[in-house]
């Protein structure tokens, strides 16, 4: 098992998905994506482990939920 990328540096932005009211909320980094990954986390727990995702994963699940 490797141990994920360093995300300290990472530049998250809120899914515009993601509602004002508190609700469920999803942030990504795309600060990591030149090495072919895509860390994404609660952005009600920021101190939570990110989930990462090769940029070939996100993309089909990005594609996936705009084009159902």
């Amino acid at each position: 098992m490797s141990a994920g990328p360093d995300l300290t540096a990472a530049e998250w932005v809120k899914s515009s998905y993601s509602g004002a009211n508190g609700g469920q909320c999803v942030e990504f980094s795309r600060s990591f994506v030149p090495s072919g990954l895509v860390p994404v986390r609660d952005s009600k727990f920021t101190a939570s482990a990110a989930l990462v995702f090769d940029t070939g994963t996100w993309a089909r699940f990005i594609s996936t939920i705009k084009h159902p």
